[in-house]
Parts: C-alpha cells; structure tokens; sequence
C-alpha cells in the first residue's frame, strides 16, 4: 500500500509560481512512476506530468511544457512539481498518483491516490 500527500497549493497571481509537494509513504519507490493530474469543475482529470521514479525521465503535457517542472527526491520520497508563469486556466484540484511500473498519461494506470490540492491562479 503506497498513501500520497500532497501540498503546496494556494492562490496565486497569473504570472506567478508555486511548487507542489507528493510525499510518499512507501520507503522503496525505485520500481515506482508518480504523476501529476488535474481537475478542473466541470472538467474531466487531466495529465500534467509525470516521472519515472528509477532515471527520472519526464514527460509533461503540451499546455505545461516549457513552465512546469517535475522532479523527486530520493531521499525524501517526494516529488515536486514546481509550476511557473501560470495560467487562470491552470486553475484546477492537482493531484498525485503512483504506479508500479513506468510513467503513464491514462489516469485509469495509476492504483494509488493523493487526497488532491486546490491550485487557484487569478488573473
């Protein structure tokens, strides 16, 4: 079983930038993926990004390529996403997910869950 929190949302002016936090509860996570998914109201989830936990290659939406960034920790368990000159339409409930195996863009790869953060950005 793998638990995932995430924090860092908040609000934020357009233009602006903050860095979402993923800890994982699970101390080997080298077989592992986490990404990053969104949700906006009326909306359908939406792929972000995402990382092979072992090389640490990427891979990232079109709409967030170029301004956001994913990355982890080792030694942490955490990955980061760290969103700069955002957008009123990345407005939306980010969440985090992992996957036994490699990096996915289908939300229905994942198995585990974070509880999401509300990211809020004003124009």
């Amino acid at each position: 079983q793998v638990q995932l929190v995430e924090s860092g949302g908040g609000l934020v002016q357009a233009g602006g930038s903050l860095r979402l936090s993923c800890a994982a509860s699970r101390r080997t996570f080298s077989s592992y993926a986490v990404g990053w998914f969104r949700q906006a109201p009326g909306k359908e989830r939406e792929f972000v990004a995402a990382i092979n936990w072992s090389d640490g290659s990427t891979y990232y939406a079109d709409s967030v390529k170029g301004r956001f960034t994913i990355s982890r920790d080792n030694a942490k368990n955490t990955v980061y996403l760290q969103m700069n000159s955002l957008k009123p339409e990345d407005t939306a409930v980010y969440h985090c997910a992992a996957r036994l195996g490699v990096r996915s863009t289908t939300a229905q790869d994942y198995d585990y869950w974070g509880q999401g953060t509300q990211v809020t950005v004003s124009s």
